[in-house]
């Protein structure tokens, strides 16, 4: 992959937050938008297609090696007529839009890896699902309560700032974690879940993805993507948060805390089935499951 674009587009990105840091907040999303889709089209340069890379799309000639199958679509809020329908169908399709696990379709069979297109989409999806707009207002008002960021200032231009850099954080994240990392390591940025065995064996599981992903073949490897997205992400907020302590110390605890949420989200998402069924929530298998 070209990483040329990327860089430059980066470049211009903080020149212009050196320059006029309230200007940059007010845009931010609309920049890392920007980035987002130059980073896929140069991705997905003609000159710089991988040939050697195997093409895992859904195939059904009788001369395929080794078949894949897609996960299934996610739900929508008409799938389920309980209480609140769309605030609960949005939070599960939350979980649910990373998540994935195992078909059951026969030996060999195995889902349809992501091209860098699909990565994209799934990392602009997450970004602008209902849940993360209502994620980033709790943790402004939450940033602003607490004072962090004092420079931003009280009041509802104040609160403007913490939203627009809460989003900012989001959106970083998922580019990051989703789409850039996954692309270079060409790494699976989806949770597999193990949805059967015992609790420990399905709790080791969940715990263990932040150390250990698949690659886009199937194939364990390193989780880069959340120990290198994790980094990058708290490195670029650093430069819309004024009141962030700098330093290694600091920049080392936020890392922490942003993995071991992502682990206890793994887990959530691991034993989602059983609560679903518990409060009667919208769920549906994301797999193949003939």
């Amino acid at each position: 992959m070209r990483l040329g674009p990327i860089i430059y587009a980066g470049e211009m990105f903080l020149a212009e937050l050196t320059q006029n840091r309230v200007a940059y907040l007010r845009r931010t999303t609309e920049r890392l938008s920007g980035c987002l889709l130059f980073a896929v089209m140069a991705a997905n340069h003609p000159v710089m297609v991988q040939t050697n890379a195997p093409d895992h799309r859904p195939n059904t000639s009788s001369t395929a090696a080794t078949p894949c199958v897609e996960p299934a679509p996610l739900f929508s809020a008409a799938d389920y007529e309980g209480p609140l329908n769309k605030a609960v169908t949005y939070f599960s399709r939350k979980l649910e839009i990373k998540t994935v696990h195992e078909p059951r379709s026969g030996k060999g069979h195995k889902l349809c890896s992501l091209s860098s297109a699909d990565k994209f989409r799934l990392s602009f999806n997450n970004t602008v699902e209902p849940v993360t707009f209502v994620g980033a207002a709790f943790n402004a008002g939450l940033d602003q309560a607490q004072n962090n960021d004092p420079s931003f200032g009280q009041g509802m231009a104040g609160y403007g700032k913490h939203y627009a850099a809460a989003l900012a954080d989001s959106a970083s994240e998922d580019f990051f974690h989703t789409f850039a990392f996954p692309v270079i390591f060409r790494q699976d940025p989806r949770y597999y879940r193990k949805f059967e065995g015992p609790i420990s064996h399905r709790l080791g599981h969940a715990l263990s993805h932040i150390f250990v992903a698949r690659s886009d073949s199937g194939k364990p490897m390193l989780n880069f993507s959340e120990w290198l997205g994790t980094t990058a992400s708290t490195a670029l907020a650093n430069t819309y948060h004024p009141g962030n302590r700098r330093g290694i110390g600091p920049a080392a605890s936020r890392i922490a805390v942003s993995i071991g949420t992502d682990a206890g989200f793994d887990v959530l998402r691991e034993f989602w089935p059983e609560l679903v069924h518990t409060f009667r929530l919208p769920f549906r298998v994301r797999g193949n499951h003939p």
